[in-house]
This record gives structure tokens, sequence and C-alpha cells, in this order.
């Protein structure tokens, strides 16, 4: 049984699959450097070249700091926000 094309090398057909996989480490450990960021609250999925963030942020600053972080790993251009505001009530 035969998956693929037998044209490919490994790195060519899992090249994207590791990168994503750092990328997200890395843009999770930048996340979690951040003490006043709830890095908890927040996941990180790749969608080809573009970082898409989820979750939840208790306040506006950290939605702007969580996409700066991610920015300034992968580009402003390939951020996606689809954080959800979670502000505790007074």
């Amino acid at each position: 049984m035969k998956f693929g094309s037998d044209n490919f090398s490994h790195e060519q057909c899992c090249s994207q699959g590791h990168s994503s996989a750092s990328t997200i480490a890395t843009i999770q450990s930048a996340l979690s450097a951040d003490p006043d960021i709830d890095s908890n609250a927040i996941t990180i999925h790749m969608l080809g070249p573009v970082v898409l963030l989820e979750g939840y942020i208790t306040n506006a600053a950290d939605r702007d700091k969580a996409i700066s972080i991610a920015a300034m790993i992968v580009g402003f251009e390939n951020v996606q926000d689809r954080m959800l505001s979670r502000f505790p009530t007074q």
C-alpha cells in the first residue's frame, strides 16, 4: 500500500510539519516568558505560514502583547487573532 508520491524526500514532505511544530513551540515559550500574559489560556495553531491565536485574554493589552510576540517570530502579516475577551467584572 502506497500513500503519496515517491518523488519527494522526507525533508520535502515533512519540512512544514517540523517547522510548524518548532514555530508553535517558540511562540508558546515566548508567551509563557511574559509574566503578564496567561499563556495557558491561549492556543496556537499553524495554517500554512499563518499563526492562529485562539483562546481567552483578560485585557486589551494582553491581546496586543500576544500578537506582537507572535509577529516578532512570523511577521505581522502571518498572525491571525481569534482570541476572545474575558474581562473581569468590577
